[in-house]
């Protein structure tokens, strides 16, 4: 009974932290870094887009995790040196496992939009779509850059 509720327990914080590690790609969003920061700011015009998947985090938090969950749950199996084969054969495996969750729940659908620039230069940006918001090929659109980092808004 107690090895099903650290189990449960387990289970629970690894969704908890897997949730913790998702950030926004999309262009209204700003780190603290960029809060408060001056923004070059150019203006172009679409010209093509072309919608994208942008791949999920990869960082070792899902893997622990889910290799600290498949060990408890391994270890609840067996007894003696059994439950410690269990045990390892079970984070190894739980490791993989939320190693594969992990990217897949923070896996976002993208678009990648072209834009002339009114100097004349052409650029991509890649950025997650939001539901409510659509670009459209022709239209008018700011380029702002902070750090480094560009985003593309109406």
């Amino acid at each position: 009974m107690r090895k099903s509720v650290l189990l449960v327990a387990s289970f629970t914080a690894m969704a908890l932290t897997l949730g913790g590690c998702t950030s926004s790609l999309t262009g209204d969003s700003y780190s603290r870094d960029e809060a408060r920061q001056v923004q070059t700011v150019r203006l172009g015009t679409i010209e093509s887009l072309r919608p994208v998947k942008i791949e999920g985090t990869k960082t070792p938090i899902g893997a622990g995790a889910g290799a600290i969950v498949g060990g408890v749950g391994g270890s609840a199996i067996g007894g003696g040196r059994g439950s410690i084969v269990t045990a390892v054969i079970g984070a190894v495996a739980g490791g993989l496992l939320g190693s594969a969750a992990e990217g897949g729940l923070t896996r976002a659908q993208g678009v990648e939009i072209t834009v002339r620039e009114d100097d004349g230069t052409m650029r991509a940006y890649v950025q997650e779509v939001q539901e409510n918001e659509i670009f459209r090929v022709g239209e008018r659109v700011r380029i702002m850059t902070v750090n480094g980092t560009s985003r593309v808004s109406h």
